[in-house]
């Protein structure tokens, strides 16, 4: 066992986020944390990393297993370097141990400017640089805030695999479907102060969770019809008798009290938007450079009505830029951008406009409009908050109130309720949680207009767009039909070809082509190799299996737990290359037993 939370309660004012919570984390669990915004996600992995305390309950945990955090919003040294903040917490020892191995993640994750001062560095890369201080610091317990925020495709790919690959245990927050999917093996969900945790993935998980909310539903059911049988009794008692039994009456008020609160009601969800006009958003052969970046190169687009297009590429090749430029916050070098008459744009970039946080959350949205027309007639402010998980006491606090999640989500609400006839969605799934993205992906299955968004999120663009635009950062764009999925399995096949394009083609003699074939052989030395190599293999997993006991003896000795691991670590490189070597000589001698 690493890490035991007892009975962990948490309030802030009047809210309660964790109510007598527990949750267990042992070798090789991978956890996963769900739940909406606002219910404490982030507050339970503080408390997990002995950032925060508890209110009460107890953390139980040994104190030789080290924990490392990634927290949501970092916080970095005034006048560090890149890789002095990637070690800031780190000995020296470690530094001289890890510091390779810090550079291959940084640049892994797009970061090679590694003694750069990194407040000089764009919030996205500061995240990056505390990743990679995460990761290479040698511990038992990954606790990761958001590790997916500001990450390219391309990174998640590689931060899912290093994490599937990680021995220890992980105990994470991320909206990333697919991430949660290939990454977590248990998942924990936050609601109402309660933890109801689950094994398996995020799919199990979806599983298993429809499981329990139908079997409370048909809890909640029996106890309706019972609820209506005791009215009735109560009723004719009433009017039968002066007095009751009064056991049955305590009951009947205990369950009238209970009634409803066991399960959550499902809205429907319909969009708003006005009418849209044969001419949208024409790009006409735009041009962009910052310097000697370009951005797009006589690029040629037209926006049809219903559009549902995804933006792609690696950070910084300028995808946000273009969507400016869609918007007309940015103007192209060269060409123009026409926008339609009728065109009434409701753009969700990745900074929230000034919020008055002194103003009630209902007031905010009421000032925008206080009632919108729907597919399904007139919706006031109050229930579309409700549609978007703003419960009718949220909606009633200030804006400060608000966790960071619960203030982007007000604003994703307060684009639409403008009812914008064309959606530009810069990177929208960025601190929404996975229930408000289900809720926004419904809401623009039915959005009658188009929608443009940049995301790095591979569910939400293979659940929404049927077109995908590349930015590969040298000025053109690439397009490509269907989603996220499709778009990479195209990008993958185009890899593989050009990889067979490289390869040397080798030149046939036509006398050597006649010649006959010479029959295979182990070299002299490939015999001796041969010959040892299953006692060479056994003799090293023994080794390491020793370098393992060593590491526990030596738990409390850092300099020679240090030594001992990168003894470990050399000795798993050369058993790995022994394996190779066992693969391809036994290979080799199953083929020159077949030329008998």
């Amino acid at each position: 066992m690493i890490l035991t939370l007892e009975k962990i309660s948490k309030s802030f004012g009047e809210k309660i986020l964790l109510d007598s919570v527990e949750l267990f984390v042992n070798d090789g669990d991978k956890i996963g944390i769900a739940g909406v915004n606002g219910t404490g996600k982030s507050t339970l992995l503080k408390i997990a990393a002995g950032i925060e305390e508890p209110d009460g309950g107890r953390l139980i945990k040994n104190p030789l297993d080290r924990i490392c955090y990634l927290p949501q919003d970092p916080v970095f040294k005034k006048g560090a370097t890149v890789i002095e903040q990637v070690f800031i917490n780190s000995s020296s020892e470690t530094r001289t141990l890890m510091e390779y191995e810090a550079k291959t993640i940084l640049s892994r994750l797009g970061i090679d400017e590694y003694h750069k001062d990194v407040n000089l560095l764009s919030v996205g890369q500061r995240k990056r640089v505390a990743i990679a201080s995460a990761l290479v610091n040698p511990c038992e317990l990954l606790v990761l805030d958001e590790p997916t925020n500001h990450l390219d495709n391309d990174m998640i790919t590689w931060l899912e695999s290093y994490l599937m690959k990680f021995s220890g245990a992980i105990l994470m927050v991320t909206h990333d479907r697919y991430f949660l999917d290939r990454v977590s093996n248990r998942i924990a969900e936050l609601e109402k102060g309660s933890l109801y945790c689950y094994e398996g993935n995020y799919s199990k998980f979806l599983e298993l969770k429809a499981q329990r909310e139908e079997m409370e539903a048909s809890s909640e059911r029996k106890k309706q019809t019972l609820y209506r049988k005791e009215l009735s009794w109560i009723q004719r008692g009433a009017r039968a008798r002066g007095t009751k039994a009064k056991g049955r009456i305590e009951q009947f008020e205990k369950l009238k009290d209970s009634l409803g609160t066991q399960q959550s009601e499902k809205l429907e969800m319909s969009s708003l938007s006005t009418r849209l006009g044969k001419k949208t958003i024409e790009i006409n052969n735009i041009s962009k450079s910052f310097g000697h970046k370009k951005i797009v190169e006589d690029f040629e687009f037209t926006v049809l009505r219903g559009a549902r297009i995804g933006i792609v590429g690696k950070n910084g090749a300028g995808k946000s830029t273009l969507l400016n430029m869609m918007a007309g916050k940015i103007i192209p070098d060269k060409g123009i951008v026409e926008v339609g008459s009728t065109v009434r744009v409701g753009y969700f970039s990745q900074e929230a406009g000034e919020i008055d946080e002194n103003q009630k959350v209902i007031d905010y949205i009421k000032n925008i409009a206080e009632v919108v027309e729907t597919a399904d007639g007139k919706i006031s402010a109050s229930q579309m908050l409700e549609r978007f998980l703003f419960s009718g006491d949220v909606q009633h606090s200030l804006v400060r109130k608000l966790s960071g999640g619960e203030r982007r989500r007000l604003f994703l609400l307060s684009v639409l309720m403008t009812a914008p006839n064309i959606l530009l969605l810069d990177e929208p799934t960025n601190d929404l949680d996975i229930e408000t993205l289900t809720v926004l992906e419904d809401y623009l299955e039915t959005f009658s207009g188009a929608v443009i968004t940049v995301s790095h999120d591979r569910y939400f663009l293979d659940k929404v767009v049927d077109t995908i635009l590349e930015l590969p950062g040298d000025g053109t764009v690439n397009m490509y039909n269907g989603g996220y999925s499709d778009y990479a399995e195209i990008r993958l096949m185009k890899e593989k070809q050009q990889e067979r394009n490289r390869e040397p083609k080798e030149k046939i003699n036509p006398v050597q082509e006649r010649e006959k074939p010479k029959k295979l052989k182990f070299t002299f030395k490939e015999q001796q190799e041969f010959n040892t190599i299953d006692d060479d293999i056994a003799l090293l997993e023994g080794k390491i299996s020793q370098a393992e006991k060593s590491m526990e003896i030596n738990s409390t000795d850092y300099v020679k737990l240090q030594e001992i691991m990168a003894e470990k670590k050399g000795l798993e490189e050369q058993l790995e290359h022994k394996m190779s070597r066992w693969v391809y000589l036994n290979d080799l001698a199953e083929q020159i037993e077949n030329q008998k």
